[in-house]
């Protein structure tokens, strides 16, 4: 018998995040050890009509296709890989890594080469889901890596990570509702505010939000979920922000990341760790210069870093910023090859709206 939370993680996000039909064709995206949750998933999905597809992949893959591909292959956009993004009803993506850092060994360049070269498939995603064409969600399964690069045991990880999806409660239905609430106030204020300023240690960064549309994550696109986000206007950044937490993105792992903005361009970048990958990855197009994306975390659940942005970017009491592409439905024009997320806490901070103080300590002060 599988893990009573697994079993509910499954049905979590077959029913209530993606909301599988019949006749959908579903793929799904999960590493090797994810297996117990992918069975899970298939019960789920072919019990409600719905056909699955499965991806699967591990660390050794990965590393290998970037190890030997030659650019000819690295720059190959395949017209399966377009036709499935085109025509799949929804995509259940399990993080399940079985090596954290795949990658890390690759040259930046490869990995720059190979994300330009996927652009395609990240227009054609951010189109579909911005009409709803495309039902989408992004989950975790624990795995020993993971366990182990958030600093965890095993047990302590798998008890962390269905807590921080609610999967551990009687109806976690009721309480991702609950918390769609919850975010809708917070919504409801950031709404009407032209300009942040956001104060915390060395940050102190302007962003224009006026005329975009914030967005809750209640779950149903990640989960676990708790966050809401919009994008900032292009060119209205300015400011220096430190970032506090550790960023991971492609197996190229920095840490102490600071930025300087002009008029929505970052002008400076240093990083305590991993400056010059950074700096490569940001020579991807000219939209990776410029933020995608302005976010709060507001899962209470998640209180510490794990270096899995599926969770640190929802932490209760921060904020998170990425550079590269929009989405449309913000009211977001960036494009970009990438998007890459830095997490600043937020609990000795304060942010203002239009010059009036509406978060301090990690609460919005609604």
């Amino acid at each position: 018998m599988p893990d009573p939370r697994v079993s509910n993680l499954a049905k979590l996000l077959v029913e209530y995040s993606v909301s599988i039909r019949k006749g959908d064709e579903v793929l799904i995206r999960a590493g090797i050890d994810a297996l117990p949750l992918v069975r899970e998933l298939y019960r789920e999905i072919v019990s409600r009509g719905g056909y699955p597809h499965l991806e699967i992949n591990d660390g050794v893959l990965q590393e290998a296709f970037y190890r030997y591909a030659t650019d000819d292959v690295l720059k190959h956009l395949s017209p399966i890989d377009e036709y499935i993004m085109e025509h799949v009803n929804a995509t259940i993506s399990i993080v399940s890594n079985n090596h954290t850092k795949p990658l890390i060994g690759i040259e930046p360049g490869k990995l720059r080469m190979r994300q330009a070269a996927s652009a395609k498939l990240t227009e054609i995603f951010m189109r579909r889901q911005s009409t709803g064409d495309l039902r989408w969600t992004v989950s975790i399964y624990p795995t020993y890596a993971l366990a182990q690069e958030a600093g965890m045991g095993p047990i302590e990880y798998e008890d962390f990570a269905y807590r921080a999806c609610m999967v551990d409660k009687e109806d976690p239905v009721a309480e991702w509702r609950k918390q769609a609430e919850n975010q809708e106030a917070v919504i409801k204020l950031l709404s009407k505010i032209d300009e942040l300023r956001v104060v915390a240690g060395e940050t102190d960064l302007t962003l224009k939000v006026g005329g975009r549309t914030w967005i809750n994550d209640d779950g149903k696109h990640n989960m676990p979920g708790g966050e809401v986000f919009s994008a900032p206007v292009e060119d209205a950044v300015d400011g220096v922000v430190k970032f506090d937490y550790p960023a991971v993105w492609r197996g190229i792992e920095v840490e102490g990341v600071r930025f300087k903005f002009r008029r929505g361009e970052v002008v400076e970048v240093s990083a305590e760790k991993g400056e010059e990958k950074l700096k490569e990855i940001i020579r991807t197009d000219d939209g990776a210069k410029r933020l995608g994306e302005v976010a709060f975390g507001l899962n209470y659940n998640i209180t510490r870093g794990t270096k899995q942005i599926l969770f640190d970017e929802k932490i209760g009491g921060t904020m998170h910023m990425a550079l590269g592409a929009a989405y449309p439905e913000t009211g977001g024009k960036n494009k970009s090859a990438i998007h890459w997320d830095f997490v600043l806490d937020l609990k000795k901070g304060k942010v203002y709206g239009d010059g009036d103080l509406i978060y301090e300590n990690g609460r919005f002060l609604l």
